[in-house]
């Protein structure tokens, strides 16, 4: 009895804050592990680069279609049950990719994969911030506005911060790890690819298991329907009642979402921040080991020298992560989020400035160590304009504009390096991407003026 009762306690933020860590160590480790592979291993069993290319585009056209249902749906009938089916369709999508021969089978296997990255994008992120401030509410009421005001919004913001840490040292230590097993390749004549997405699928399975334990959250409340809890003079309806009732308000939440880009500039500068990011992102994330192939001579010697990069790359990703989070405390999000995103477009142009593997190499490190500044900073500011009712419906609509714009730039970019070299490319996506941070300024003027507004609002209710 006593346990039971512990176990219905809602947790406190510190409490949600580990969980939350720890989940992000659970989900990003196994992403480390399958790092780069997920295109080798296609190509070792025969299908060309063109086929691969196609196999990617499925999974991110998968991705860019369902990113705004699947967040719809989370905010409607809970983030836990997504988390979890997203969770059995990764170890799904592994296993498939471990005994794929064929197009159509990777096919499969890649667009499995992209349905579990949606259902798993914002969701998790979305419980950590409305559990977190479901306790400030609580005791609010219980030691009054003054003492929650002041842990409110630092408690987000550093949990963010720890968790986009925890997401670099976990993917690294995956790459590190990934490396290991390719050398150990204890299975004989097989492939060595294969060990790595085996430990994945493994490491998946482990990382379900945990959400189901250790999420725990209470059924969104519409505005328009009263709680689970209220006495209904209703007669009793069969469970599946709620489900389809919960399924219908679907739709609706994804309208309203939708509909705050227009009623809420500063939310809609935010997410076209994204835009201009992206087109950075694909500059270091993709154009990276192509150039170091123009440069070192050859896939296989870029090959050697990009995966203990892509390790150290991560590890700086955590480390940018850490130094947003301490120095947002003394200057202030927007500022941070402002810097970080000006800064990452400038080493992103230096890359392609600098000559030889040297040159790249370093700024491709800077370039993650403000992209893990970035990322904290901007996720922060996405929950000042989101509420609990459509909060991982917001972050949808922005990871959905980011996934369209770097499908898109994808198209610009990859002829203009073909048709001139990769560093030109460097150049033009980071000085592309240095607009962005223009569209940091709303929230920049529209904080202090939502700080106060907040407070008022709390002194009344006080």
């Amino acid at each position: 009895m006593d346990a039971r009762l512990m176990d219905a306690r809602p947790l406190s933020a510190r409490q949600a804050e580990r969980r939350f860590v720890l989940l992000t160590a659970t989900r990003w480790l196994p992403v480390g592990v399958v790092f780069g592979l997920t295109v080798l291993l296609p190509l070792e069993r025969g299908l060309s680069v063109a086929e691969v290319g196609v196999l990617l585009s499925i999974q991110g056209f998968v991705v860019l279609g369902l990113e705004l249902p699947t967040g719809g749906l989370a905010d409607t009938i809970g983030r836990r049950p997504l988390l979890i089916v997203s969770g059995l369709l990764a170890v799904a999508s592994t296993g498939l990719m471990v005994v794929a021969s064929g197009f159509g089978m990777f096919a499969l296997a890649l667009a499995l994969q992209g349905v579990f990255r949606a259902l798993d994008s914002g969701p998790l992120e979305a419980w950590y911030v409305d559990t977190v401030h479901g306790h400030d509410a609580a005791h609010d009421t219980v030691h009054g506005h003054d003492a929650v005001h002041a842990a409110d919004g630092r408690n987000i913001e550093h949990g963010l911060a720890r968790a986009a840490t925890t997401l670099g040292v976990a993917i690294a230590a995956g790459a590190v790890v990934s490396g290991l097993l390719v050398a150990w390749h204890p299975l004989g004549s097989g492939s060595a690819l294969v060990l790595p997405f085996v430990v994945a699928g493994t490491l998946y399975a482990v990382h379900t298991v945990l959400l189901s334990a250790l999420v725990r959250e209470r059924r969104p409340a519409r505005p328009d329907r009263p709680e689970r809890s209220e006495p209904s003079a209703r007669p009793e309806r069969s469970p599946a009642h709620p489900f389809r009732r919960d399924l219908r308000d679907v739709p609706r939440t994804i309208i309203q979402s939708v509909a705050l880009l227009r009623t809420r500039p500063v939310l809609r500068s935010l997410v076209l921040v994204e835009v201009f990011w992206s087109v950075a992102m694909i500059a270091f994330e993709t154009l990276t080991p192509v150039q170091l192939s123009d440069t070192l001579g050859g896939e296989d010697a870029a090959a050697a020298v990009f995966g203990p990069a892509s390790a150290a790359a991560w590890a700086l990703f955590a480390l940018g992560a850490v130094v947003a989070g301490r120095t947002s405390r003394r200057f202030g999000v927007v500022p941070v989020a402002i810097a970080a995103r000006l800064a990452n477009g400038a080493f992103v142009v230096l890359m392609g400035i600098l000559a030889g593997p040297v040159g790249l190499l370093v700024g491709y490190g800077f370039a993650y160590l403000t992209h893990g500044a970035a990322g904290p900073m901007h996720n922060a500011l996405l929950h000042r304009e989101a509420e609990p009712g459509n909060r991982a419906a917001v972050l949808s609509i922005n990871s959905m504009v980011s996934g369209g714009s770097y499908s898109l730039g994808l198209l610009a970019l990859g002829p203009l390096a073909s048709a001139t070299s990769p560093a030109v490319a460097f150049i033009v996506a980071g000085a592309f991407s240095l607009v962005g941070a223009l569209f940091y300024l709303p929230a920049r003027r529209s904080t202090p003026r939502r700080g106060s507004a907040a407070t008022r609002q709390s002194k009344r209710k006080c």
